[in-house]
């Protein structure tokens, strides 16, 4: 009696299983973002040209190489759901919290719904070529999304099973296009010596090539949602997004070479789906079905992923009752927070549903960057709250404090390239965390238990 009246008073809290391994944190980080490579990152070349785009693959690499080594460190350590919220939680406090929390929802949903409309445009542009002309994109994107939302709501390990062959196809046609160029005989498909030229707006140009750049890149972060679903995060966190990152510079450096070789940087600039247009150039009937179904793979790939990044982030934030504690909630037979998932679905299609891409897209990369700056402040709090010999790491990134300084110096830089093309958005985005912030503070915060937010088993700092 005294047993059954001690499991009442302490009922077993529900958990997600953990069941990933390293290459299913490969598939959602990789898979988050092998879309831009597909599409999106040659508008850096009508910014900076064909090197100028070049300058800010490379550049852009850089800045996600600090990002995957400091992610790496820290969520190997904070290994929770939430990612980056977590982090903040633990190391900076609430204010910063909601915001990086809120930071990671909205850049991870409205990257999905521009993911949903790029299906429907494809679907329509397929229709089109068949003969269907004024086929709606909409109810696709509806599909998707909702197809998409079912597969995470049913759990995480067929979710990101599916992302890992999908994506893993996208990469691979990649590689295929590349080899279908015939790269060991220049001159015979691929044209630099005729198509490459000096930079056409100069380096300012290359400057404002730098927020296009982040298109090769942006979401690799996204493999921290999975840490309280992995079976070791101390080994899958790290492998997983260091190999992601690595497979990504492989990628962009290919896509850029391929593409660059075809067509001129004046066409390739305004290009909707560059990676198709090389097969169509190159005029193998096979190599283009690759490419188009490739790309499907890939906006299919980063849709599902951005959804399971941005239900665990949710689902975080409600579970600490910085959001209601309702969307806290964990399915307790496929152990997905099913709450969230279900509650991001509208706000998704709306977005989707005003087809503006470009805006969309550049909502969700600001919020991205905004992510970036405050984990190079992250780190280097982490390092001094909880040095090295005090807390045991699964990883632990070199030559600190070098990437956190790097990554800061290029947010810098990577925020004023946005202004000179989307000033206005930006100052409109960071109007709207700010009012936000403002309504955390006096409508939301006497609802967090400020004693509750220390979950790690580590030596609390002073003053914590």
């Amino acid at each position: 009696m005294t047993a059954e009246t001690s499991a009442a008073e302490n009922p077993q809290r529900i958990s997600m299983f953990k069941v990933l391994n390293p290459f299913h944190v490969w598939a959602l980080g990789v898979g988050i973002v092998l879309v831009g490579e597909f599409m999106g990152w040659n508008f850096s070349v009508a910014k900076g040209g064909a090197y100028g785009a070049l300058i800010a693959c490379w550049v852009i690499g850089l800045l996600y190489s600090c990002v995957a080594m400091i992610d790496s460190e820290v969520t190997s350590t904070v290994a929770a759901a939430g990612g980056q919220y977590t982090q903040a939680k633990h190391i900076i406090g609430p204010l910063m919290a909601f915001n990086v929390g809120l930071f990671l929802v909205m850049a991870y949903t409205m990257l999905e719904a521009a993911d949903a409309l790029i299906v429907g445009d494809l679907m329509s542009a397929v229709a089109a070529a068949t003969g269907y002309e004024g086929l709606s994109p909409q109810p696709f994107v509806v599909l998707t999304i909702a197809f998409l939302a079912w597969l995470n709501y049913r759990g995480v390990f067929m979710t990101l099973t599916v992302n890992f062959v999908i994506t893993l196809f996208a990469f691979l046609a990649i590689i295929a296009l590349f080899i279908g160029a015939d790269p060991l005989n220049p001159g015979n498909i691929l044209r630099h010596s005729d198509l490459l030229t000096e930079l056409p707006y100069g380096w300012i140009g290359v400057v404002a090539s730098l927020q296009f750049g982040m298109w090769y890149y942006l979401g690799i972060e996204g493999t921290c949602q999975a840490a309280e679903e992995v079976r070791s995060a101390g080994r899958s966190i790290p492998l997983g997004t260091i190999g992601g990152i690595l497979t990504l510079l492989v990628a962009a450096s290919l896509t850029w070479y391929v593409a660059t070789g075809l067509m001129p940087w004046q066409y390739l600039g305004q290009a909707a789906t560059p990676l198709y247009d090389a097969a169509s150039i190159i005029g193998n009937p096979s190599l283009q079905v690759v490419l188009f179904i490739g790309t499907m793979f890939a906006a299919i790939a980063s849709a599902n992923g951005c959804i399971n990044d941005a239900a665990r982030a949710w689902f975080s934030m409600g579970r600490d009752r910085y959001m209601p504690t309702w969307f806290g909630a964990i399915h307790p037979h496929y152990r997905t927070p099913f709450r969230a998932i279900i509650f991001l679905i509208p706000i998704a299609v709306s977005f989707a549903f005003t087809g503006l891409l470009d805006q969309v897209i550049t909502f969700s990369i600001l919020s991205g960057l905004l992510g970036y700056t405050f984990m190079s402040i992250n780190m280097m709090r982490f390092r001094k709250m909880w040095p090295l010999d005090v807390i045991k790491r699964g990883y632990i990134h070199p030559f600190h404090p070098i990437p956190a300084l790097v990554l800061l110096g290029l947010c810098a830089a990577v925020y004023f390239a946005t202004f000179l093309g989307y000033g206005a958005s930006l100052l409109s985005i960071m109007a709207f965390y700010i009012v936000a912030s403002a309504w955390f503070v006096m409508r939301r915060y006497q609802f967090v238990k400020r004693g509750d937010q220390f979950t790690m088993p580590w030596p609390r700092p002073r003053g914590y």
